[in-house]
Order: structure tokens, then C-alpha cells, then sequence
């Protein structure tokens, strides 16, 4: 659903996959150039219409929030490689902050309208009693690539293939931030600061209450 501001006729961006990926529309590319990676830190706006009021307080559903988009261009056989590789990115910043999480396929019925296969990476939220998505790696295939005219051409061969187009959140920041603050708070009332963080907070290694 595109976020639309009052009294305004453009829409703001919900994700930073569309740009990224349309890169390389209309482009022929050599299949030496494979995979391309693109990553890109936005601000997204979404409406958030159909939540039904759910979640709408606090910070696990915003209308403006920050995350981390990460897109990769390759071929038919590395898709799924590709898959793989880019959910361990995701799993791997939740890894380092020593976060509890879990990692899901997602059935078709609940896969978006482009998608071929979806991980989705849950965080423990002990404040709710459950875990909640953080981030989702989607395989594509060659459905984006059929609507923006995006090719490339095998060594050796005059044939035009159609790329394959995978999409993830490097998470999304204000939900990592809510895992952080509830999976290590202390009975005072104390944050513990996540030892990777340590250097970027001056050396700090807790929050007093």
C-alpha cells in the first residue's frame, strides 16, 4: 500500500527494492558482470492501511521508519544460491548482537505477488511472548526481469537471457532496536549494551534505569 501525504499528489517509497532492482532495466548484460549486489539504507513510508489497529502503538509498526534493502542480479542457476547467501547476511547482523531468532519459508499463500521462494527471520520479542519478522529474502526468478526488459548474454552465445532478481531486508532498524532493548534489559531495569555495539556507543556497556 503507497503511503500518500495529505494534499499531495506523489507517493513515498515503501521499500528501496523497486529502485535498486530497475537499475538494470533495459540492459543487456555479460554474464561475467554476475551477480551484481546492491545495497541501500532509506527511509520507508507505508500507510500501514489493514492492520485493523494492530500494533499501531510503539515502535513494531511505524508509518516512516528506517532499514536496509539488499538486491542481487544473477542467473537461472545461482538463484537460489544467491537465496541463501543473502539470507546469512540478515542472519548474520542477528548473530552478531547476539539476538535469539528463528528462520521460516513462507507457503505460497503468504509469499508477496512477484516472489518464487521467502525466508523469513523472526526475532524473539520476550516482551510479547513471540516471535516477529525482522527481515524476508525473496527469490523473484525472472518475473521482475520480464517487466523491465532486463537481460543478459552467456559467453559465447548470441542468445538473450532473462536475469533473476532476489530481494531482503538487512533488517528493519526500529524492530531490531525493540529486540535489543527487551532481550537485554535487566531485572533493574539496566540495558545491556550488545558487545558489538560497544565501540560505536564510546565504549559504554550498559544504559542505567
Amino acid at each position: 500500500m503507497i503511503f500518500f501525504a495529505r494534499q499531495m499528489t506523489v507517493g513515498f517509497i515503501s521499500t528501496a527494492e523497486v529502485p535498486l532492482t530497475n537499475l538494470v532495466s533495459n540492459e543487456v548484460l555479460e554474464i561475467a558482470e554476475l551477480p551484481l549486489r546492491f545495497s541501500s539504507l532509506t527511509p520507508c513510508f507505508r500507510s500501514e492501511a489493514g492492520s485493523a489497529g494492530r500494533d499501531t502503538r510503539g515502535m513494531l509498526r511505524q508509518h516512516q521508519f528506517w532499514k536496509v534493502e539488499m538486491v542481487s542480479i544473477t542467473t537461472e542457476e545461482q538463484s537460489l544460491i544467491e537465496l541463501e547467501r543473502m539470507t546469512e547476511c540478515a542472519e548474520d547482523i542477528l548473530k552478531r548482537l547476539g539476538l535469539p531468532f528463528r528462520t521460516v519459508i513462507l507457503s505460497t499463500g503468504d509469499m508477496g505477488f512477484a516472489a518464487r521462494k521467502t525466508y523469513d527471520i523472526e526475532v524473539w520479542l520476550p516482551g510479547q511472548g513471540c516471535y516477529r519478522e525482522i527481515s524476508s529474502c525473496s527469490v523473484c526468478g525472472d518475473f521482475q526481469a520480464r517487466r523491465m526488459n532486463a537481460r543478459y548474454r552467456k559467453e559465447g552465445d548470441k542468445a538473450l537471457y532473462f536475469i533473476h532478481s532476489l530481494n531482503g531486508s538487512g533488517t528493519a532498524v526500529g524492530r531490531c532496536l525493540i529486540a535489543i532493548l527487551e532481550n537485554y534489559q535487566q531485572v533493574d531495569g539496566s540495558i545491556i549494551i550488545p558487545n558489538v555495539l560497544q565501540p560505536y556507543m564510546g565504549g559504554l556497556r550498559c544504559i542505567t534505569a
